[in-house]
This record gives C-alpha cells, sequence and structure tokens, in this order.
C-alpha cells in the first residue's frame, strides 16, 4: 500500500500529550501527526477531511504560537450538529489530534487527563468550530472553504459512470487522480485567503 506522496508534504503538527509520556507511550510526551493519520482515520482522503485538517492545525497554531499544543486540554464546539452533514467526519479528525471527546474517551487517572467532555455540538458559535485552550481560555474560531480551489468538471461525471458501473479501468484512475489532484492543492493552500479563516474570540469567562 502506497498513499500519495503529497500527503507527507501536508503540514505537519507536533503535541505534548502528558498521558502520553505517563504512561510510556513517549519519551517526552511529544507526538506529531501528519495528514496521512487523518486518511487512516477516515479511510479516505478528501476535501473534506483536508479541511478538517487544515481548520485543526490553524487553529492549533493560532493559540499555541510558541509552544506544542497540549493534547487533551483543548475544548472544541462545533456549531452543527454531530450527525448533520459531514460534521461527524470532521469532529473524527479534530479528535484525532486534539484528543477531545464527548463521553467516549479516557475517564482519567485521579481527576486528571480526562478527554470526555471536551467536544461539543451545536454550540452557539461563530465560524464552523471553536477551538479553546483549557488552561488559559483563549479561543479561535475557525472556517473552511474549498471553492477557491475547484476540482476538475470532468470529476463528477466520472464518479457518477463509476457508480453507475459503467466506468472502464483507465477512467476510474483518471477519476482518483483528478479527485487527489484538488485535495492536494488544497493541503498546499493552506495560508491562502479564505480557504482556511481563523478568527481570534474574547477568552472564555
Amino acid at each position: 500500500m502506497a498513499f500519495p506522496a503529497f500527503f507527507a508534504q501536508a503540514p505537519r503538527i507536533a503535541l505534548h500529550d502528558p498521558l502520553a509520556r505517563l504512561l510510556g507511550a513517549s519519551d517526552d510526551g511529544l507526538i506529531e501527526y501528519g495528514y496521512e493519520d487523518a486518511v487512516r482515520l477516515a479511510g479516505h482522503s478528501c476535501p473534506t477531511v483536508a479541511g478538517a485538517w487544515l481548520m485543526t492545525v490553524r487553529a492549533l497554531r493560532a493559540l499555541y504560537p510558541d509552544t506544542p499544543p497540549q493534547r487533551g486540554d483543548i475544548d472544541v464546539t462545533f456549531a452543527d450538529g454531530a450527525t448533520s452533514g459531514v460534521t461527524g467526519v470532521i469532529a473524527n479528525v479534530v479528535g484525532l489530534v486534539t484528543g477531545a471527546t464527548t463521553d467516549t474517551g479516557f475517564k482519567g487517572l485521579a481527576g486528571q487527563h480526562d478527554r470526555r467532555d471536551l467536544m461539543h455540538f451545536q454550540g452557539d458559535v461563530p465560524g464552523e468550530i471553536v477551538f479553546a485552550r483549557r488552561d488559559t481560555g483563549d479561543r479561535v474560531a475557525v472556517s473552511f472553504s474549498a471553492q477557491g480551489v475547484p476540482g476538475s468538471p470532468a470529476a463528477m461525471p466520472m464518479l457518477q459512470k463509476i457508480l453507475a458501473g459503467g466506468a472502464s479501468d483507465t477512467e476510474k484512475q483518471e477519476f482518483a487522480h483528478l479527485w487527489q489532484d484538488r485535495v492536494r492543492r488544497i493541503l498546499e493552500a493552506i495560508d491562502q485567503p479564505g480557504l482556511v479563516t481563523v478568527s481570534p474570540l474574547p477568552r472564555a469567562a
């Protein structure tokens, strides 16, 4: 199995996870995540997964400009419901990196390292997602729009033909190439205005 080469070239992020250090999963507590980890989790690579990845990376860079983000110490609130549209797919990627869960995560040790109740849905928040540091209360709102990185006009007709069972192997390969080419261009455009919007918010009370 081989991923497209651009997966490894996408923006990466390293977080400090005190639980990982405590339990010996990482000698210094640092764990680096890359886009390929999000793909392994989702089972596919698409603009939604790429957008979730970029929103998470940009939000954490903004919240922790000088130090590694603290995994397990970040609250995440989505504007939409968990089952609305592609929110669940995005939430899985966000949870992978931040460690945040609803009520399904690690219960903690002696009141520490609890990963539950750090992810919330249908919140009255600006943007798509609000990330908040639990130690300082600093918050940012993030949104993603892939309109500035359009796909090939040929891609969707090819997909329809594939799903209808009438595509040749060559057409299937061409569709996969066109699909991942758009994902590549999205990941490369992480700092392009309008792709990912990051807005600082007042600190949580």
